[in-house]
């Protein structure tokens, strides 16, 4: 009998826990209501992803005869922690894609065009269609870019053939990933999983997937013939220590080798053979199956505005901002949220969620001419699966201390159920809400 056949009654429990969760986030529990403030201020969100999304919701209901331009050329949302499930089979590309206009509320504009520059000085935004956008004030909010070019030989055209996979690209190229990585789970040989030596976008989500297709590849009684080497950039599996050695364990215990400060330099699809930089020079490992994790940077009209840190992430162009306010250090009119904001942890949804309400109580108070005491602890969360059907649920600050939501319920560190099920559940919901400007 295997786990998900039959529930014993504490299974039951946590079941209704984690439906009660999804089932709370999805009616939309807002936060109490709070007054509105008058002004006539614009505002400008560069980004509608989940940051500036949930931040536009936010703040029409803070504000009153405020307006607020949301600007981004995409038309489609992603739900981006969907990815990993999708490069894994277990969803389809479909289950990470909505419409950006359905998540805005009345009173919000949306541009549907992409910034060309932004110049802080002039409080100017410059669309690529030529339109100049004035604003007030301006929340930065643009995710981040993959640059795959930095990876010699190859291409997005390549996902889903020879054996390569590259997940962050979008859900079509999860599918596609799964495409390829669903025949090493058949055939075997050696799967080479990477990331980047750059700040990433929930940087659980490389482990994720080397656990995700072992398990797979054991299920499907292929395992012995597979070799699963995970490319870590440095000499750790994970920012926070003890979360890295429980990796560390739990590689040991199921055959996945480690190969330390390797780092993706190079591939050649023809021969199957990646090249990545190390301490000693170049090596080369051949593979069946390689995950390419391209380094991340803000975009490049971003880097290009003057508003990155110009003495740390200066190859990644982080936006300068106050760690805790989110408030850039040089101009206090704007601010940074989400992946594009330049601050030692918080490159998740989850971070987004907490976030979000730090960057609303500090925009508005100083529209109101005043001061907020609202700090982001650098919250991140990772519902690092570990199998189909098991996860632990990380959580963590600035300081590496584990903070989790649920003490005594869910221990951080175990590969539970019910973990999995706030991923595959309750989480979804959770991050609909958040868009709302909800949760």
């Amino acid at each position: 009998m295997t786990d998900q056949d039959q529930f014993s009654p504490s299974r039951r429990g946590f079941l209704g826990l984690a439906a009660g969760a999804a089932a709370l986030a999805a009616a939309g529990a807002a936060p109490p209501a709070q007054a509105q403030v008058a002004t006539k201020a614009h505002i400008v969100i560069l980004g509608s992803g989940a940051a500036g999304t949930a931040l536009a919701n936010r703040l029409v209901h803070r504000l009153g005869g405020a307006r607020i331009t949301l600007i981004d050329g995409r038309r489609q949302h992603l739900y981006q922690p969907g990815f990993s499930l999708i490069a894994a089979g277990l969803k389809p590309a479909g289950y990470s894609v909505s419409q950006t206009a359905d998540w805005l509320p009345p009173g919000v504009e949306l541009k549907q065009d992409y910034a060309a520059e932004i110049d802080p000085e002039a409080k100017t935004v410059t669309l690529q269609g030529g339109e100049v956008v004035p604003y007030d004030y301006l929340i930065v909010a643009t995710g981040l870019t993959l640059d795959h070019d930095a990876i010699e030989g190859f291409s997005l055209d390549l996902v889903g053939t020879e054996g390569i996979g590259a997940l962050y690209a979008g859900p079509d190229y999860a599918a596609k990933t799964w495409a390829a990585a669903s025949r090493f789970t058949e055939e075997g040989g050696v799967g080479l999983f990477t990331r980047p030596a750059t700040e990433m976008k929930c940087a659980g989500a490389p482990l994720k997937h080397t656990f995700l297709i072992d398990d797979i590849t054991r299920k499907a009684g292929n395992r012995g013939k597979a070799e699963i080497i995970y490319a870590s950039n440095n000499n750790s599996l994970f920012g926070v220590p003890i979360v890295s050695e429980k990796v560390r364990m739990l590689f040991g215990d199921r055959g996945i080798d480690a190969a330390y400060s390797h780092v993706l330099r190079a591939i050649e699809p023809g021969k199957k053979l990646a090249t990545f930089d190390t301490p000693e020079g170049q090596k080369e490992l051949g593979y069946d199956y390689i995950h390419v994790i391209p380094p991340q940077r803000a975009p490049q009209v971003v880097r290009d505005s003057g508003l990155s840190w110009a003495d740390k992430w200066v190859d990644q162009g982080w936006v300068e901002v106050d760690q805790h306010s989110l408030r850039h250090r040089r101009y206090p009119e704007v601010f940074a949220v989400g992946d594009v904001a330049g601050v030692p942890k918080g490159k998740t949804a989850a971070s987004v969620k907490w976030q979000v309400p730090v960057v609303e109580a500090h925009l508005v108070a100083q529209i109101a001419g005043d001061t907020a005491d609202a700090a982001y602890n650098g919250y991140t969360s990772c519902p690092m699966i570990t199998r189909v059907g098991r996860a632990m649920l990380v959580e963590f600050d600035y300081n590496d201390n584990l903070t989790p939501s649920f003490p005594g319920i869910i221990a951080p560190l175990e590969e539970l159920w019910i973990s999995w099920l706030m991923k595959e559940v309750a989480l979804k919901a959770t991050y609909n809400a958040m868009l709302r400007g909800k949760a």
